[in-house]
């Protein structure tokens, strides 16, 4: 371990979800950045071969802490647990370390919501910056409540009943506010106040209705399945997730990062945006009168513009153009309809955008 320690001395830390939702997708995201790496087993802390960079396998609720801590540089999470994070309650001491081998956290605990600084006090969201979305692992943290529940039809008829969740921040936060509106509403004052009650669970969230320890649940929802087979059904949606790239605005000795340090970050960013980009898009090639062009040009505009070459035939021109896989089929119809011919459709393996 003091060997490892010694290792990351002087390199970039780019943190990764350990296991879960995100986790294969990233290794598929850093292989086709080129990020060389080897695991070793029961290890969650490993050197990049090809760059002055080590990966450090964390918990994917962890990352944002870390990130905007300062003791690692880079990180892959989901939006909503940077959502979380910057409404966790976070203690930021004026020096940060590295995080151990075992990929354990145990950040200390602060006041409403901030983060402290020797003297100065900031939020957490403050220190993170959210540098590309990926394109994957998208969901829903919607409320929950049973489908048999009939007096349960809106989020304000949860005010004052008991709510499980793994994101007690966030949770915390939206029902603070309508609690707040209920009583307005109603009248209510002193004791009378309705005041609902956030339960924290890790695991199993949608289990705790039917076990008779919540009325309802706030939870993720990917593609609903496990939502239905629970019996629940979703009466409101605190946010639209996706994993997303961050960075962190502080580096780990708390001054700015050297030129080396930001030339990487910006290199990996890019790589990945690439490859991102790549995933996405194919390259749509044809031919197409040169007075249609316009009409063509309409229907693939590119990321940026098409490319347009001219051919031996003065009256035509060939077009090529990147263009969504998603849309590819309406696409060719279009541009068909619009008089081209020879329409070629080319995968992308890898790009710079």
């Amino acid at each position: 371990m003091d060997f490892l320690s010694e290792s990351l001395k002087g390199r970039l830390l780019f943190a990764i979800p350990k296991k879960g939702r995100l986790y294969e997708q990233c290794l598929t995201l850093l292989s086709g950045a080129d990020i060389q790496f080897t695991r070793s087993h029961r290890l969650d802390v490993c050197l990049v071969r090809n760059h002055n960079l080590a990966l450090v396998f964390l918990p994917a609720a962890d990352i944002p802490r870390f990130v905007g801590e300062g003791n690692v540089d880079l990180g892959i999470t989901g939006q909503d647990m940077v959502a979380e994070a910057s409404a966790a309650e976070v203690n930021l001491s004026n020096t940060s370390s590295t995080p151990s081998t075992s990929g354990s956290a145990s950040p200390s605990v602060g006041n409403n919501g901030q983060a402290t600084n020797g003297t100065a006090t900031v939020k957490l969201s403050d220190l993170i910056e959210e540098v590309l979305p990926l394109g994957f692992g998208s969901c829903r943290l919607q409320v929950q409540v049973p489908e048999r529940s009939s007096d349960l039809k809106s989020v304000e008829d949860l005010v004052g009943k008991r709510v499980a969740t793994s994101f007690d921040g966030l949770s915390t936060q939206l029902f603070k506010e309508l609690d707040a509106k209920v009583n307005a509403e109603r009248g209510l004052s002193g004791s009378s106040k309705l005041k609902t009650k956030i339960e924290y669970v890790g695991g199993s969230v949608e289990a705790a209705c039917a076990l008779g320890v919540a009325d309802g649940i706030v939870d993720l929802v990917e593609s609903g399945e496990t939502m239905r087979a629970a019996g629940l059904h979703a009466i409101h949606t605190l946010m639209t997730s996706e994993a997303v790239l961050i960075r962190s605005k502080r580096s780990r000795n708390g001054g700015a990062l050297n030129e080396a340090d930001t030339s990487l970050i910006n290199k990996i960013t890019s790589r990945i945006a690439g490859v991102i980009a790549a995933s996405k898009y194919v390259l749509c090639e044809y031919n197409v009168p040169r007075k249609n062009l316009d009409a063509a040009t309409s229907i693939t505009p590119g990321r940026r513009a098409a490319t347009v070459s001219p051919l031996d035939d003065p009256d035509w021109v060939a077009v090529s153009s990147m263009v969504l896989k998603k849309n590819l089929a309406d696409v060719m119809d279009k541009l068909t309809e619009t008089g081209a011919t020879d329409i070629l459709v080319i995968g992308i393996n890898n790009c710079r955008v």
